[in-house]
């Protein structure tokens, strides 16, 4: 599985303690489905049952391998379901829901079916994360929010952005043999857990964080910096993967690493520079 994968693994008692959570969360959700049941619901519920399945998988010692695509479902059906929820600002024909349950039914089926080390369950992940990627760059209403000045189009330009690489994971998963390790492979989690994930989180941080360190957040036009930084290195880090260059594949790994320095030092900046909350431009979460 690469470097990655032994990177977000824990030893025995870390990952019982992390099966524990996500058995919490599942349980938490099911009860939220059953009060509001929804399409974005089930979807949320079908993102955490696919993060506890990868946890006893990887616990009952069947190797990471054979969990990791159940990981890469659990982070991309919650991301989904959230936008998915956020999109009914638009209001989507039932038509666009029927194709976003069939998108996610694909990620599904295709995470679940490769704990037995199926080559075509994997092919089909990718084609869930392809089919999903078209429905979120249609639907999504970060299309409207990405011309608009300041946060609220840094926001939906991370969101667009990390959309892109959603579609390279799922577009090297159906090109390629996918297998437990090497450059290929590596490029497939890469562009998932860090071209996706991080361009997700850079776009949700200035929202976030000021909720969580009860704190406003400024924005600040070096925000564009970290996220041009992460595309840039981690294309770097991908092609080198591809071309079979490693240097290319060290230096984009070691300037990704650079990237999220940069993201922390903006961050810090902008809300240690920050005023009064009324003074700061906080988008709606749907931006």
């Amino acid at each position: 599985m690469g470097a990655l994968s032994l990177a977000i693994v824990p030893g025995p008692a870390g990952l019982l303690g992390i099966l524990l959570g996500s058995g919490f969360l599942l349980a938490t959700l099911v009860a939220g489905y059953r009060i509001q049941p929804g399409w974005s619901a089930a979807t949320l519920l079908a993102g955490a049952a696919s993060w506890a399945l990868g946890n006893v998988v990887c616990l009952a010692g069947l190797g990471t391998p054979r969990a990791v695509p159940l990981w890469m479902a659990f982070l991309v059906l919650t991301i989904a379901g959230e936008r998915l929820e956020l999109s009914r600002v638009l209001e989507p024909p039932p038509s666009a829901r029927i194709a976003f349950g069939l998108a996610a039914a694909l990620v599904v089926a295709g995470a679940v079916g490769s704990v037995s080390a199926s080559a075509s369950a994997l092919r089909l992940l990718g084609a869930g994360l392809v089919a999903l990627t078209a429905w979120l760059t249609i639907h999504d209403i970060a299309r409207r929010s990405v011309r608009k000045p300041g946060l609220a189009g840094f926001v939906a330009l991370c969101l667009l952005s990390s959309y892109l690489w959603l579609a390279v994971s799922g577009l090297l998963t159906l090109v390629f043999e996918p297998s437990a390790a090497g450059p290929r492979y590596d490029a497939i989690l890469h562009a998932l857990f860090l071209g996706f994930v991080m361009a997700m989180i850079f776009g949700h941080a200035p929202i976030i964080f000021p909720a969580l360190l009860a704190r406003p957040m400024r924005f600040l036009p070096s925000f564009y910096v970290h996220w041009g930084l992460l595309h840039a290195t981690l294309l770097m880090r991908v092609i080198g993967d591809l071309a079979g260059a490693p240097a290319a594949v060290r230096w984009g790994g070691l300037l990704n690493v650079l990237t999220l320095l940069v993201f922390v030092a903006n961050t810090g900046v902008a809300v240690a520079t920050a005023g009064s909350v009324r003074a700061q431009e906080v988008p709606r979460p749907g931006s």
